[in-house]
């Protein structure tokens, strides 16, 4: 299955944005009552700001015209109760919106956390770990923004512009439609334009996407650029990418402000028109100089908030471009399902059934394979690079479907197994082993069903009892040892041997070695050996490897060349065939 994101910020599955508003609604549905008291507020704040017009377009008619201070001060107080109920409903608002805003953020990044961690390990070998990061990041900041700001001030203004809108109408319906008629030219053009304005945006989300990734895997590879003294090519690729970054902010820059002069020049219009007709109506006495103030104050309510909404417009789109690119991951689904169970007559413990495989838009890597592994034997997977060992490993393990054929495993087809049977059943030691930021007493048992609720006093006594403790007398500080994600701190030898008895303690099945052991000296080698042999006798071992001394004590040796793979008999016959392969490229 193709799990490539694609550059336009659409998915490559159908029903994409359906599918991720689906998944967004569960975030919001606990703060519905939330965003319900602050809607209240937004609503009592737009019509406190749509009376005040009218009261002060009174107070000049009734009370200043007619000299009634009394009558003035009367209307001074009803609007300054009005001012301060628009001060805290507007406070109100803000508060809670922004408290959403935080908690949809936090929601949304651990379903797109929960997402990742749903996907196959194709998903990540399609992506780039930069741009995912900004999908985490940034994207979601942006919903944020749009949550606890922009939302908000597009509902007030909403509201404003709409009574507003009335208020003009109904006052005097000649002069309110004539103050209108710039705002539907206006937003005529809104609407031809916001499609362009989206792209721009979304263009620039994906280049910061671009950049980050760049950024992530120039410094993961930082040792081999040092190394080989690359740093004109760090340099140069983090240009292109920044200027890249560049080029499309300035260009999303520009389209988000292209709304703000437009609604400004729609503004001073429609005051104009209130002027000019506005005169020639108190010349003709059919309107009062207090309902001309009030129509102007109308004006203003009208088209300011219509201006600020050309910047909340701009946020929106910005909001809906990251929304697309964040839809993406929240609507990808993993292939590797889990089928109804069905017993499968074998005689073998793992058994692959007439297998193929090949990698999205790739050639075909397996080419219909079929072999047996029995309980508590030792089997051995040589061959030359490229030929499919690690490919049948991750099968194996259950990374990768077949793209035809069955693999059996305990008499179920594999993808029969949930993923916490499948691992429990199944080993997997890499060539290069992950470390986890902690001790190394957290690394050895991290993910360990059998041990989650054990002491540390346990713990020592099971690595006894196991015969590992002597294994772990590498590390300076014991098991209070600190190490890094990326550790640095400790050699390779030591972070295999840390591999090696965390999948030991987990007494799985089958323990699959893949070249595990092709970068360690031969001290940290017969340790390794030393941990293997802790394994139970019915544990079936796989081992994967170029170096053919490590596969001497195999019980059955496979030859794995060009997507087949054939006996090879003996250790001097697995050697005679790399040799011919050898001589023949």
């Amino acid at each position: 299955m193709n799990y490539t994101l694609n550059k336009n910020g659409s998915s490559t599955l159908k029903n994409a944005t359906l599918s991720a508003i689906r998944r967004l609604i569960p975030l919001l549905r606990s703060e519905w009552g939330k965003i319900t008291l602050s809607s209240a507020a937004i609503l009592i704040n737009a019509v406190t700001t749509l009376l005040a017009p009218v009261i002060i377009g009174r107070t000049v008619d009734t009370a200043i015209q007619q000299k009634n201070y009394h009558g003035v001060l009367v209307y001074s107080a009803i609007l300054l109760g009005i001012y301060l109920t628009a001060l805290v409903s507007g406070y109100i608002q803000t508060m809670v919106m922004g408290a959403v805003g935080r908690r949809v953020l936090f929601n949304l990044r651990n379903a797109i956390f929960n997402k990742l961690q749903e996907l196959p390990i194709a998903f990540f070998n399609q992506n780039k770990t930069g741009d995912l990061i900004s999908r985490i990041n940034s994207d979601t900041d942006r919903l944020n923004q749009f949550f606890s700001q922009a939302l908000m001030q597009f509902m007030r203004n909403f509201f404003l512009i709409i009574g507003a809108g009335i208020f003009l109408v109904s006052l005097n319906i000649r002069l309110g439609t004539a103050a209108l008629m710039p705002a539907l030219g206006v937003l005529i053009l809104t609407q031809i334009i916001s499609g362009w304005v989206k792209r721009k945006n979304l263009a620039s989300l994906q280049s910061l996407g671009g950049m980050s990734a760049e950024i992530q895997e120039s410094l993961n590879n930082f040792r081999v650029i040092i190394a080989f003294n690359r740093l004109d090519y760090f340099r140069d690729k983090f240009n292109e990418s920044n200027q890249k970054n560049y080029s499309a902010s300035v260009r999303a820059g520009c389209a988000n402000n292209i709304f703000t002069p437009i609604y400004g020049l729609a503004s001073n219009l429609g005051q104009l028109i209130i002027l000019a007709y506005g005169i020639l109506l108190i010349s003709s006495g059919n309107l009062s100089i207090g309902l001309l103030i009030s129509f102007l104050l109308y004006v203003s309510n009208f088209y300011q908030p219509l201006q600020q909404l050309a910047t909340v417009w701009a946020s929106f789109q910005q909001a809906l471009a990251a929304f697309d690119r964040i839809s993406e991951v929240l609507s990808m689904e993993s292939d590797l399902k889990t089928i109804p169970s069905k017993n499968i007559t074998s005689d073998s413990l793992l058994e692959f059934k007439d297998v193929r495989f090949s990698y999205p838009d790739g050639a075909e890597v397996l080419k219909g394979i079929s072999f047996k592994l029995k309980t508590g034997k030792t089997y051995a997977f040589v061959g030359p690079t490229g030929g499919g060992k690690t490919t049948i490993a991750s099968l194996m393990a259950r990374l990768y479907d077949p793209t035809q054929g069955t693999i059996i495993l305990d008499n179920k087809d594999i993808r029969a197994y949930s993923p916490e049977e499948r691992t429990k059943k199944i080993g997997f030691i890499l060539q290069e082993p992950y470390v986890f930021t902690g001790s190394l007493l957290d690394n050895i048992f991290y993910g360990n069903p059998l041990y989650t609720t054990a002491s540390k006093k346990e713990l020592l006594i099971v690595l006894k009892e196991s015969g590992l403790n002597d294994l772990l007398k590498n590390f300076s500080q014991g098991l209070d040892t600190p190490l890094q994600t990326n550790g640095d701190s400790i050699s390779l030898g030591q972070r295999q041997l840390i591999a090696f008895v965390r999948a030991v303690l987990r007494k799985p099945e089958i323990l699959i070695l893949d070249e595990a052991t092709a970068n360690i000296d031969t001290v940290t080698e017969q340790l390794l050996e030393q941990a293997l042999l802790t394994l139970p006798k019915n544990t079936t071992k796989i081992v994967i490897a170029h170096r053919l001394k490590t596969i001497e004590t195999a019980d059955e040796i496979f030859f794995v060349n060009d997507g087949s793979v054939l006996p090879a008999g003996s250790l001097k016959h697995a050697v005679e065939m790399l040799m011919h392969i050898k001589r023949q490229s």
